[in-house]
């Protein structure tokens, strides 16, 4: 594959039920607002949702070029690529673990990405699998772990991060999800999962805390309608957040850079 991404993150949670992929999906278009080339490689394998979050209509399959590669999908300006463009909700992957990781290496590797600024990666939850094989096919140039301020999140989002310290790929923050209910009738804030837990993680780490959102009724909905609230609705409280995030991203991957950071290469095994 002649062009491959500048960057590749993988944003990563240590459990399920955060709201990583919806982060992940805001993220991009994020970035994409801030003028960059983005992918969004949807790597949960068993339970791939970005097909439905970024629009995608469940006929849409992806063009296959030279009978090798695979064309991603232009989801409105990001180019994606799911299994769930390759099943549908009545085919599960029934797989192992191996059937899996390989899977996740044949949409990494024989995916014609282009000259992509950044390839996010909305990885599985856990610690297994697919997060040892993406360290092993795709240098990374860093992990984005997302959590909620509850302790139970937090144990297993700690381990996110000793796992991506111990593979040695930099993790470039903390997004804190559903950080504060906030009443639509009245405006009453409630922190049901906790406060702080994030902060608290990302100070322990020594970790940018890229974000705080709240637990939001307008981004489940938006999502569920294929939809960014980055884009519906550009103004709110938390697409201005997930700007904010994307440009502590775009600092610290320049940041890195300039410290010669890791080159992007993906290998050939």
């Amino acid at each position: 594959m002649s062009q491959k991404p500048k960057h590749i993150i993988a944003v990563a949670s240590g459990k399920g039920g955060v709201g990583k992929s919806t982060v992940a999906m805001n993220l991009a278009v994020a970035l994409k607002v801030r003028g960059l080339k983005v992918g969004l490689l949807d790597a949960d394998i068993y339970g791939p949702s970005q097909q439905r979050m970024l629009g995608v209509a469940d006929s849409v399959t992806p063009e296959q070029q030279d009978g090798k590669w695979l064309v991603p999908v232009d989801a409105n300006g990001i180019k994606a690529m799911s299994m769930g463009f390759l099943t549908n909700s009545r085919t599960p992957a029934v797989w192992r673990g191996p059937m899996a990781s390989g899977a996740l290496v044949q949409m990494l590797e024989q995916t014609l990405w282009g000259d992509l600024d950044i390839l996010l990666v909305d990885m599985p939850p856990g610690t297994g699998d697919i997060q040892l094989t993406l360290s092993q096919k795709a240098a990374l140039s860093g992990a984005i772990i997302v959590t909620t301020p509850q302790d139970i999140a937090l144990i297993d989002a700690q381990k996110g991060v000793e796992m991506f310290i111990k593979v040695k790929v930099p993790v470039l923050g903390v997004i804190e999800n559903m950080s504060m209910h906030v009443c639509s009738a009245c405006g009453h804030q409630e922190p049901i999962f906790g406060v702080g837990g994030g902060t608290s993680m990302a100070q322990d780490y020594g970790l940018a805390l890229l974000a705080s959102l709240p637990l939001s009724l307008a981004m489940r909905e938006a999502a569920d309608a294929g939809q960014s609230l980055v884009e519906l609705l550009p103004d709110s409280p938390e697409a201005l957040a997930l700007l904010q995030a994307a440009d502590s991203v775009m600092a610290n991957l320049a940041t890195a850079a300039r410290s010669d950071g890791p080159a992007i290469s993906m290998s050939d095994d």
